[in-house]
């Protein structure tokens, strides 16, 4: 089964990145929702969330 906070920071990210004007806010928000999947992700899921976290990041650049 998959972690809900897992699929919550998943979600957090791509719609940040979906939404051309992200605010602070939900940068924020997606960060926070990516660490708080830490706390209970399985190993594979901790890569992907890595993955996240470089979505982010990336996304943050191109701003």
């Amino acid at each position: 089964m998959e972690n809900n906070l897992y699929q919550r920071a998943k979600n957090a990210v791509t719609n940040m990145i979906s939404n051309q004007g992200s605010s602070a806010e939900q940068q924020q928000a997606a960060k926070q929702a990516i660490e708080a999947a830490y706390q209970e992700a399985s190993p594979e899921e901790r890569q992907q969330l890595q993955q996240l976290e470089q979505q982010l990041q990336q996304h943050n650049q191109l701003k």
